[in-house]
């Protein structure tokens, strides 16, 4: 007999996917109110996908919290630099080695879009 959709996956198995992600590495600014406070962040994304981020940081950025992006697409066939906006909430993050930084995974409120560029 097959597998039903919510069998667990065998271990050797690799998790699936919603979305694509891809393997790229683009300066990131976060922003996140927690009380009344705004804090604000650079980081370098370690992948993407139209569903969420996972990011690298220097320092830790309260789980759970929502937040703000701005990436910065460029290189490659890119003219000039395009930015991506979106929102999500922080749904993970895990500390390196001591002093090496953070992984923070965020997953969008909705899909990540382009921005209106200026002509």
């Amino acid at each position: 007999m097959g597998k039903t959709a919510n069998s667990p996956l065998p271990p050797d198995r690799p998790e699936q996917r919603k979305h694509r992600r891809f393997a790229v590495s683009y300066p990131i600014q976060l922003k996140w109110r927690v009380d009344d406070s705004v804090s604000e962040l650079q980081a370098l994304t370690k992948n993407v996908s139209v569903s969420g981020l996972l990011l690298e940081t220097a320092s830790p950025v309260p789980q759970d919290c929502p937040i703000d992006f701005t990436m910065t697409v460029h290189g490659g066939s890119v003219i000039r630099p395009i930015p991506i906006v979106g929102e999500g909430k922080v749904v993970r993050v895990e500390p390196h080695r001591p002093g090496a930084g953070f992984a923070v995974a965020i997953k969008c409120k909705r899909e990540i879009e382009l921005t209106q560029l200026p002509s």
